[in-house]
């Protein structure tokens, strides 16, 4: 009988080769059901578009127009303003709590105007979107804790809709362009 020496006995080895097979089917896996967020982008639904509709002037009064220099400067209504100070300012413009000639005599007939300049940051116009639709949500808020008790996300979607209705949100968006303001 041949005594084996110890180092044989001790050394194995394991079978490696199908290790990379599954690494790469494991690899494959995951990058097929890995899902990529995108940026999507701020998303708008508009109006459907009907060729017979007329297109109507509107009453210069009733638009609050914001305008937004390729610095990320605003000037609203011909006035250099905060990003700080948007939202209170298009909240007294739609609403018009003194009843000012120059202002819309009902919310129905405000609408929002946003021009911004070629150069002008995404990160700004972002802002000034927020802030809008910010000044948006606290109206109807308001509005539906006044009329209803009720905040306006626990409202029933009737009821939301009724407040939508007194409180329509309308922005104008012109064509950015080159805006040389607040210089």
């Amino acid at each position: 009988m041949l005594k084996l020496r110890t180092r044989e006995r001790l050394e194995s080895s394991v079978n490696a080769g199908s290790m990379a097979d599954i690494a790469f089917l494991l690899l494959i896996f995951f990058l097929v059901t890995t899902t990529i967020a995108e940026d999507k982008g701020v998303l708008v639904r508009l109006p459907p578009w009907h060729p017979d509709q007329p297109i109507t002037d509107v009453n210069q009064d009733n638009v609050l127009s914001i305008l937004v220099n390729s610095d990320d400067q605003l000037l609203v209504e011909n006035k250099d303003l905060s990003i700080g100070d948007l939202k209170g300012a298009i909240k007294r413009f739609i609403m018009n709590p003194l009843k000012e000639s120059d202002k819309p005599s009902s919310p129905k007939k405000a609408v929002i105007s946003i021009k911004n300049d070629r150069n002008t940051s995404y990160e700004a116009y972002l802002e000034v979107y927020n802030e809008v639709k910010a000044a948006y949500n606290e109206l109807r808020n308001e509005y539906a804790l006044s009329h209803y008790q009720r905040e306006y996300k626990y409202l029933a979607p009737t009821l939301r809709k009724v407040v939508r209705i007194e409180i329509p949100l309308v922005i104008s968006e012109a064509e950015p362009s080159d805006l040389a303001l607040l210089e």
